[in-house]
């Protein structure tokens, strides 16, 4: 990965559905290697895709919480199943393994209030292998989907 490899990333994670034309002018490249570097950079994985950013607010998921989940057994299957079940649950929209206690950090957006507890009791209480659930909330995002740096 080059320079300009780099400055194609930058473009895309400002805006992806800039234009192959728009790219190649805003990284000072042809059309046609543009294009090239861009297939490479997908078939190498390094662009792992395209989506849209929606805010949460507007699709009426104004409750944004943390849950900390401590397990109370960390063997393959246990772990296995916890992560299967996790996966499974669209209100969680991020969820990262940690080193020490707690366990997992789950990302958690739901309607409201009603909804987080509801979610909270009946589906994340009962995850296989949890011992403990801590949660707080989110005041304020302060840096979101930030742009890797390249």
């Amino acid at each position: 990965m080059d320079a300009i490899d780099r400055k194609i990333l930058a473009e895309l994670q400002r805006d992806g559905r800039i234009t192959v034309t728009e790219l190649a002018e805003r990284v000072r490249l042809s059309v046609s290697p543009c294009h090239r570097r861009l297939r490479a950079l997908e078939e190498s994985g390094a662009i792992a895709g395209y989506r849209a950013h929606l805010d949460p607010g507007v699709l009426g998921l104004g409750f944004d919480s943390l849950v900390f989940v401590t397990m109370r057994d960390a063997d393959r299957a246990t772990v296995t199943a916890f992560e299967a079940a996790v996966a499974g649950i669209t209100n969680v929209v991020q969820a990262q393994r940690l080193f020490g206690d707690p366990d997992y950090l789950l990302r958690v957006i739901t309607r409201d209030l009603s909804a987080f507890q509801h979610l909270y009791d009946d589906r994340l209480a009962a995850l296989p292998g949890v011992q403990r659930l801590s949660s707080t909330l989110v005041m304020k995002s302060v840096v979101e989907d930030r742009p890797l740096p390249v």
